[in-house]
């Protein structure tokens, strides 16, 4: 009896992908075009797909290790727009040229993956992350509604989960942006509306002069944030630091006292945990106290220190960051997640993040719907539109696992203390600082300026060293390091370490390498 129920269900399986299927009609012709099916060749188009995808593995994937590639194949800009053909016409071109087109964008592309690329607060390549991206990009979901991006929705909220536990609250909410810019954002107005809810009706007009301050240290976005939101960039406070680019709380507390006594509203603090040039931890526990006292919403810009929690060696650098009302922390740094992947975590979960952000959408967000539409969370968004990058740090940390990115954290910060070693024995490299985190920050001072006073003159001359230097490097491409002034210091490298590709014989290079660039100067 099974077997002739299987063959009849089988037969009714086939009738209905029959019926499915596209039957050929006339065609028909509407202004002028002719319908009749599709116009695509899908055989041509997957045929292309299959041969960019070999190149990328062989060209991007293959070599990302390998230290005998450059990392970067310097043209200036107007010789690169002559190399590449980057002029759209009006009939296409064939998949030959496009392929040929392909190899050029790689080879003239800086190679991030390179375990010489240093220059920013991102570098490497996750594998996992990779296929994640692959695999988001090919099935092209937008996560607004649980109808249309069912699997990436329940993946954002188990991460975001997951990363909220890391930050020690018990629940909380949460969402991903494109940049932690945008978290800083969204945390700056969220911040103001819970202080005066009628500002998203009502919006500016009567409102009293709000302030927020933040620590010199901060990074940039809180100043466009401000001018976005029309706060105002002359009302950011900049809490001026110490020695180690730390806000000084007693600092802060002076300048709430002073802006209230001069008419403003205080409404926000945002401190930092790992500032962009020093990776500086501002004190959370004692920002806390005070924002307690003085009602403020208290907001952390994690977004380069953030994936410190995961270590339980480093996680003390947080310490306090349980106390804060939101938080911003980007995985695509540390945890090599793949740009962009960051998220705003907010310890409200009484939907303050929706109430503050939705515009209830009838032709998306209907309330009728036949499933729980508390999973449409897009609403919490400023976004229509918004791409799945929970999923790229899903895939990681699903095949690393806690202990493989804590790993990842624990080689950094040994790297870095190795770099900062091998800096104080060589001649000719001086430490700005002891590094807090994984920044190291140095001088290279040539022979010529070694026997020189650290006077107004020598400091004009080692001004000018970095930049040289640089320029030498990326002609070479042999490496990429980020050079800058910073609160009256001459320019100096900044050396970051993330890649947990990155080896001893890395750093010893990278030291060589300047001294090699830089001893004729």
């Amino acid at each position: 009896m099974s077997s002739v129920a299987d063959r009849r269900s089988s037969l009714e399986g086939d009738n209905e992908q029959q019926e499915m299927l596209p039957r050929k009609k006339s065609a028909v012709l509407v202004d002028g075009v002719i319908l009749n099916g599709p116009t695509t060749n899908a055989k041509a188009g997957e045929q292309f797909v299959e041969e960019a995808c070999r190149l990328i593995m062989e060209e991007v994937v293959l070599k990302a290790t390998d230290v005998n590639e450059k990392v970067c194949e310097w043209q200036p800009p107007e010789q690169l727009r002559q190399l590449l053909d980057l002029e759209m016409r009006d009939t296409g071109e064939p998949h030959d040229r496009l392929l040929k087109l392909c190899q050029d964008i790689i080879h003239f592309s800086v190679k991030t993956n390179h375990p010489r690329f240093f220059n920013q607060l991102y570098a490497g390549l996750d594998y996992y992350s990779l296929v994640a991206r692959f695999m988001t990009e090919a099935l092209n979901p937008s996560i607004y509604t649980y109808e249309v991006s069912p699997v990436f929705l329940l993946v954002e909220e188990a991460v975001l989960k997951k990363m909220i536990e890391f930050i020690g609250w018990k629940e909380g909410d949460g969402i991903f942006n494109p940049g932690g810019s945008v978290s800083n954002m969204y945390a700056m107005n969220l911040a103001r509306y819970k202080y005066c809810p009628d500002v998203k009706e009502k919006g500016l007009s009567g409102l009293p002069r709000f302030m927020l301050f933040t620590s010199a240290e901060c990074h940039y976005s809180m100043k466009k944030a401000a001018s976005f939101l029309g706060i105002g960039t002359q009302n950011v406070c900049f809490v001026e630091t110490d020695g180690r680019g730390k806000m000084i709380p007693e600092e802060l507390e002076k300048q709430i006292w002073k802006a209230r006594k001069e008419g403003a509203e205080p409404f926000l603090v945002c401190a930092t945990a790992g500032t962009t040039v020093l990776g500086a931890f501002d004190p959370l526990d004692e920002i806390a106290d005070i924002c307690e006292r003085h009602g403020l919403w208290l907001h952390v810009d994690a977004s380069w220190g953030g994936s410190a929690l995961v270590s339980r060696k480093y996680c003390k650098l947080l310490h306090g960051i349980n106390r804060a009302d939101s938080v911003a922390w980007n995985p695509h740094k540390m945890l090599m997640a793949g740009v962009q992947c960051c998220a705003l975590l907010v310890k409200d979960k009484s939907g303050l993040l929706k109430k503050c952000y939705s515009a209830e959408a009838s032709y998306l967000f209907q309330q009728d719907k036949f499933y729980d539409v508390s999973y449409d969370t897009g609403d919490k968004s400023i976004q229509c539109s918004r791409k799945p990058d929970a999923f790229k740090f899903w895939m990681t940390w699903k095949a690393v696992g806690t202990l493989g990115l804590e790993e990842r954290v624990n080689r950094a910060l040994a790297l870095s203390r190795y770099l900062v070693d091998e800096i104080k024995k060589r001649e000719g490299f001086k430490l700005l600082m002891e590094p807090e985190f994984t920044n190291v920050c140095f001088w290279y001072i040539p022979p010529s300026l070694r026997e020189m006073e650290e006077g107004p003159q020598f400091w004009e001359k080692l001004h000018l060293v970095a930049p040289a230097i640089k320029e030498r490097m990326m002609k070479k491409g042999s490496l990429m390091l980020g050079y800058q002034p910073h609160k009256g210091k001459v320019n100096f490298f900044r050396q970051v370490l993330i890649n947990p590709q990155v080896s001893r014989e890395d750093m010893d290079f990278l030291l060589d390498e300047i001294d090699l660039l830089g001893r004729d100067m």
